[in-house]
């Protein structure tokens, strides 16, 4: 197992920034925290790279333990901080083997070949980290996390400022990342999330609401699914009411209906009896599932 958090917590005086957060993530996840601000998502992730001790609970990475252990566990994450931080008066290739050498990397120039060519820095990496794009420099960060070729990708707000083709750019990178290494990525863009993330960790005020692949999370939603339903003929919204389960009605275009089910059992059933009864034709009836964006308000807005 690559993490495993067993009811960690942080205090900040009487403010409580993680309470008993329990998390395992296996080798070869890539894995979105997703979040409100000040949810506590940049703390969890500095825990997890021993750059912040947690007030209770314990953390491990590799089975190796972050507050008595953390020198291992460093050389086994690499982590891209939300500011990245960088030397903006290096050459990137300067950079990248000055960051190598931290890690007393023995071929430290065949590692920077490696993720020169990996992040796609090839043609820029004799310029200096100042004249950079924001794109550039985001490449140069993630270069930097993965110089010494750690089992364990840490990112906190990676495509943060982008533009969409910048976006676009990093997201296939972090993918092609993730296809040989952990990943754990935080993220506000939740079509980011869906397209990279095969599971999403939802925290709210320092607990986890929601952990489960991303395809699965529309079971924490309150309200049950929702399908579009399209029938041959015009009828009245009063004769769905032999209906059991249907919590909401809408009438979005001719003959097509918008239903919203109470979540106690499915409801497809019932609607082709309906039709039968009625001597309707059914068009077409559509599960809709719903969106990250949808899940994620449910369980974070107060």
């Amino acid at each position: 197992m690559s993490i495993r958090l067993e009811n960690i917590s942080k205090v900040y005086g009487r403010q409580w920034a993680l309470k008993n957060v329990s998390i395992n993530i296996n080798q070869g996840e890539v894995v979105g925290l997703l979040g409100p601000n000040g949810a506590g998502k940049s703390t969890l992730m500095k825990i997890i790279c021993a750059y912040l001790p947690s007030s209770e609970g314990k953390a491990f990475v590799y089975g190796f333990d972050v507050e008595n252990e953390s020198q291992e566990v460093k050389r086994r994450i690499g982590y891209l901080p939300e500011n990245n931080p960088l030397y903006l008066d290096m050459y990137v290739r300067e950079y990248l083997h000055f960051v190598a050498k931290l890690y007393h990397r023995k071929n430290a120039r065949a590692d920077v070949d490696k993720v020169i060519q990996m992040c796609g820095l090839f043609s820029e990496q004799n310029k200096k980290i100042e004249a950079l794009s924001k794109g550039y420099r985001q490449r140069v960060g993630l270069a930097q996390a993965l110089v010494h070729q750690p089992d364990v990708l840490i990112l906190d707000e990676p495509t943060s400022g982008l533009d969409p083709n910048q976006l676009i750019e990093i997201r296939k990178l972090i993918k092609e990342i993730g296809k040989e290494k952990t990943v754990l990525l935080s993220s506000h863009i939740m079509q980011e999330v869906e397209a990279i993330c095969s599971r999403v960790i939802i925290i709210h005020k320092g607990k986890v609401v929601a952990d489960d692949l991303t395809g699965n999370l529309s079971k924490y939603m309150h309200a049950g699914e929702k399908i579009l339903l399209e029938l041959d003929q015009e009828i009245s919204s009063e004769e769905f009411n032999q209906i059991e389960g249907i919590q909401e009605l809408k009438l979005i275009s001719t003959n097509t209906w918008e239903i919203q089910s109470d979540g106690q059992k499915d409801i497809r059933q019932q609607l082709f009896a309906f039709a039968v009864s009625k001597g309707l034709n059914i068009r077409s009836l559509q599960k809709v599932e719903n969106s990250l964006e949808q899940i994620f308000q449910e369980l974070t807005v107060e």
